[in-house]
């Protein structure tokens, strides 16, 4: 299968070294050229640094072979512009885009491009951990490796008395302090 994936972010990334090593042909578009230092050093994919909105930076990445595109960058309309063009330029047969805002996913989805809204995912994993917990999530929500290292002191410990003994004292003294409004004894205020 022939993947390109605009955008080298953490999911970008991440995504395209699965990809490649389960085998498939992946390129990897970007414009920031250091973004691709996210994709492990036996990457076998290809990257091409530009923008994935840019028709002729898509046609040089393969756009009309790819038998997918994933447009994954932070901008939902990047990502549209991005899924557009892949979709209906070069008739890439699955196009997914990323998105944060779930009513833009409707008017995609209508555009044939699937969606993947992150806002959804998160709220529905946050509402079954809170009801079920975490392991109920299936790894969506972790549950925490091991117990705090350290224990809240009790109320009256030594070290919370210093804490309110300190506050008080500060409490009874006074701070002097000057307002300096622009302008004051000075030609062109601060």
């Amino acid at each position: 299968m022939r993947v390109i994936i605009v955008g080298c972010g953490r999911v970008g990334a991440r995504v395209a070294a699965e990809l490649d090593s389960r085998g498939e042909h992946v390129t990897v578009i970007d414009i920031n050229p250091r973004a691709f230092s996210r994709l492990p050093p036996g990457f076998g994919g290809e990257s091409v640094r530009g923008n994935g909105t840019d028709e002729d930076v898509m046609r040089s990445a393969g756009a009309e072979q790819a038998d997918i595109v994933m447009a994954l960058t932070e901008g939902d309309n990047r990502n549209a512009l991005a899924a557009q063009l892949a979709k209906h330029t070069f008739g890439a047969p699955r196009v997914i885009a990323k998105i944060n805002d779930p009513l833009r996913g409707e008017a995609y989805r209508a555009l044939g491009v699937e969606t993947i809204c992150r806002t959804i995912i998160l709220a529905d994993a946050l509402v079954v951990a809170a009801r079920e917990g975490a392991e109920a999530t299936n790894g969506f929500v972790e549950p925490p490796t091991a117990e705090p290292r350290h224990r809240a002191h009790a109320p009256n410990a030594a070290a919370n008395r210093q804490v309110r003994e300190a506050m008080d004292a500060a409490e009874d003294q006074t701070a002097e302090a000057t307002i300096v409004q622009p302008g004051d004894g000075q030609q062109g205020g601060l």
